[in-house]
């Protein structure tokens, strides 16, 4: 622990740690398409993906001519946490990943995430590692601002008691990211080969040090960083 060289691990959720956003944006595909805007899965997942639907209400009103409502908001999210509790898997190494940070930083690792706290909590329980966040789990929803605001990073900063300069985030896109850099922390890119995710180029682009595709190299890939 005293040679690790950060402090704490902030983890997004969505796409890091759970293979949730195409499972979320299928239903979200679905539900626009009952509003009259029809997408494929992947265009809706180019627009969407690093997104909150509620932040994005004034583009779907726009396309749609419909004013998303809080009962609409509210019959997405129950149709994305059923599809979601029925087919969600953990990201290939992410557990193991997470629970190998867990005992090197003594429990100083957080989610912080722009979705909303029972989502999230969900997702966690469903890939077996919510035991390892407990109480160490921030949402955007309860933030004054989402990302790419560092909003949530700085309150997960906060919450562990460390220094957010002191601090690795992971994150799998450019929205993402650049929350962490504002945040002041160090961001690594998580950039795997399946659609989703912001090639390594945005992320680079955004400010992530060091990009990396295999979800298993993490503890190890932190353990040896370098301040360059």
């Amino acid at each position: 622990m005293a040679d690790f060289p950060f402090d704490a691990v902030l983890f997004d959720c969505d796409g890091v740690l759970v293979d949730s956003e195409p499972i979320t944006n299928r239903v979200l595909t679905e539900m626009l398409g009952e509003l009259g805007w029809h997408l494929s899965v992947e265009e809706t997942m180019r627009i969407f993906v690093g997104k909150t639907v509620r932040d994005e209400a004034p583009l779907i009103e726009a396309r749609t001519g419909f004013a998303i409502t809080a009962d609409w908001l509210k019959q997405f999210r129950a149709r994305r946490n059923a599809a979601l509790d029925n087919e969600l898997q953990a990201i290939d190494g992410a557990p193991a990943a997470v629970r190998a940070l867990h005992r090197t930083l003594d429990g100083r690792i957080a989610v912080a995430s722009g979705a909303d706290r029972v989502k999230v909590e969900l997702q966690l329980a469903k890939a077996g590692i919510l035991d390892c966040f407990a109480g160490r789990i921030y949402s955007g929803h309860e933030t004054p601002r989402s990302k790419p605001f560092p909003d949530v990073y700085l309150a997960a900063a906060a919450g562990l008691g460390v220094d957010p300069k002191r601090c690795a985030v992971i994150e799998d896109t450019v929205t993402g990211a650049t929350a962490g850099v504002a945040a002041g922390a160090t961001v690594f890119g998580y950039c795997p080969v399946e659609l989703g995710h912001s090639s390594a180029t945005a992320l680079h682009g955004a400010g992530a040090v060091h990009v990396f595709r295999e979800m298993a190299e993490l503890p190890a890939l932190l353990a040896g960083w370098v301040t360059r």
